[in-house]
């Protein structure tokens, strides 16, 4: 092999490695640029500086040369072992006390509010495909349960929603039963909802300039862009160091879709402004009978104005008077304020969603856009009355930040969760039956329980909301019969299995405290035998999350030889 033309180059690059001060000196204007000298002069080895003079001796032309050859030819330098980047941790989520125990013959009555939100669980699956264990805060059980739909046969008797109860055998604990409270609500074809005044009020800020912010923000707000009829009006506002109406309403969905691409991150978060923008925007395109709703997309990463959650909360509280209802959409990790997202939508009458792909936004804004947008029944409230008699303990599994007062039942000033239009809604309690064995030791002075007034009733649920235009509540009441108790886990539904799976689940990742001998393991065992029709995947990717979880989570310490 000829090596003369590589021995060449190699004397090139040697000799303008020394030769640099000089031609800083000395070079024309076609001479390298300095940034080429400066790298030139950090990768100068010390024994190469004989060559400076004659290098600085060469006709410009060969300087040139010179340069060019040490550039192609210069020796890759490894550069030294960084350490990873420490992420800064910012993700806030509101403190949640689990539901104790109670005791029937001490505090017979259990009230709450019922509640829509899936984002818990997207955000969940999020924290354990990135390979994390969610804080137990980030764990709404609930909200893990309500992700999936069910089964629920269809609506009767011309009410907004039905009611469905099943009692079972739990797959934890001794003497413990479950019983699962299921709410469908009517369904409403896209064509035949009221006309719709939305308006798309957008985190532009610099917290948003992430792939998985904006970006897909923008995609996800397309997909219903292009789902909105004739007759919707839909209005653009932004928000970042101060807001502004990038859209005013209008029926032009080509001008909406160029309005959102052109949409760029940058700037502090001026997150009240902007809230206050969009509702005055909504006021403005107001539709009697219609649906007027905001739709908030955020990190929730407010900075510059109100930031206090308690406080923005007053302010939705507020606004919702209007008739405008307030849905909001998380994105983002590292700084994402969850607590803020979920309470807004809590107060807002509407609900929460956390967006971790493009597939979860075309479930929460195509598949599911009616249930989203479209209200058919507000302030629904529940109320189920123990027999004592009958049932020894209850605990509702989840549901902590919905919890009402015995008397806010029957108060109809008294805010409550909102259902949509084909919404499936599941709340479960845990109960220990009279005679079993309780996780509460009995007082030494306390009464025998007394007998229930209906013989053979469990306990007794009424149902309490209101018509979607408002005015006076209407009462559902349902008497729970301890002969529907199934004699078995094995012989429930496939939903109730299911959602006693995804239950024990959320309680795991919470730590466990009262799901006493489940694991991972037989919570993917019953979710496998209970998924059914899955049209979507949501119950096969659940059990995947299972695993996952199983993986992550530090191996219990076998205990020591003494």
């Amino acid at each position: 092999m000829n090596t003369r033309p590589l021995v060449i180059a190699v004397s090139l690059v040697l000799a303008a490695c020394g030769s640099t001060e000089t031609a800083r000196n000395a070079a024309p204007a076609d001479a390298p640029a300095p940034r080429q000298e400066a790298a030139a002069q950090e990768f100068a080895a010390p024994e190469v500086a004989t060559a400076q003079d004659s290098a600085a001796a060469a006709p410009a032309p060969a300087r040139a040369k010179q340069a060019e050859a040490q550039m192609l030819y210069r020796p890759a330098i490894m550069p030294a072992p960084q350490p990873y980047p420490v992420i800064e941790e910012r993700e806030r989520y509101a403190a949640i006390d689990e539901s104790a125990v109670k005791v029937v013959a001490e505090a017979p009555v259990s009230t709450f509010a019922i509640d829509v939100d899936t984002g818990a669980y997207a955000n969940v699956r999020r924290l354990l495909n990135q390979g994390r264990l969610p804080p137990a805060d980030a764990v709404r059980v609930e909200e893990l349960v309500n992700y999936f739909p069910y089964d629920y046969p269809a609506v009767a008797n011309g009410r907004p929603f039905a009611v469905h109860t099943e009692i079972a055998p739990a797959p934890w604990g001794t003497d413990k039963h479950l019983l699962r409270i299921g709410i469908k609500a009517q369904e409403i074809q896209r064509q035949a909802l009221p006309p719709a005044n939305l308006v798309f009020l957008v985190d532009v800020s610099g917290s948003m300039h992430s792939r998985d912010k904006l970006p897909l923000l923008q995609a996800s707000l397309k997909l219903l862009a292009r789902q909105l009829r004739a007759q919707d009006t839909v209005a653009l506002v932004t928000y970042a160091g101060q807001s502004g109406v990038v859209l005013p309403p209008t029926r032009d969905r080509a001008a909406l879709l160029a309005a959102i691409d052109q949409l760029q991150a940058g700037g502090s978060t001026a997150g009240e402004s902007g809230i206050r923008l969009a509702y005055a925007t909504a006021r403005q395109a107001y539709v009697a009978g219609g649906i007027n709703r905001v739709l908030l997309a955020t990190d929730g990463d407010f900075n510059v104005g109100v930031a206090d959650v308690d406080t923005l909360k007053q302010l939705v509280a507020r606004e919702r008077a209007s008739g405008v209802s307030l849905t909001t959409l998380g994105f983002g990790t590292g700084n994402y304020h969850e607590a803020l997202m979920e309470q807004l939508a809590d107060v807002g009458n509407g609900s929460y969603h956390y967006i971790d792909t493009l597939n979860e936004g075309h479930k929460v804004l195509v598949e599911e856009m009616t249930s989203t947008l479209a209200t058919v029944a507000r302030d629904v409230k529940i109320q189920i009355e123990f027999n004592p008699a009958e049932v020894a303990e209850y605990r509702l599994i989840g549901y902590e930040n919905r919890a009402l007062r015995r008397e806010d039942f029957d108060n109809d000033k008294v805010d409550a969760g909102d259902v949509g239009a084909g919404h499936t809604v599941t709340a479960l309690y845990e109960l220990t039956l009279a005679g079993g064995a309780g996780r509460v030791a009995p007082l030494r002075y306390a009464r025998p329980a007394a007998a229930g007034n209906s013989k053979g009733e469990l306990a007794h649920l009424r149902l309490r909301y209101q018509p979607p235009a408002g005015g006076a509540s209407r009462l559902l009441e349902i008497p729970l019969q301890k002969r529907q108790v199934r004699p078995s886990f094995a012989a429930a539904s496939d939903d109730f299995r299911f959602a006693s799976a995804v239950a024990g689940f959320g309680q795991l990742l919470r730590g466990g405290r009262y799901v006493d001998d489940l694991d991972y393991a037989a919570v993917r065992r019953i979710a496998a035998g209970a998924r059914g029709a899955d049209p979507f995947g949501y119950r096969a990717q659940f059990e995947q999350l299972v695993t996952l979880a199983d993986t992550l989570t530090p191996a219990t310490a076998a205990p020591r030889d003494e």
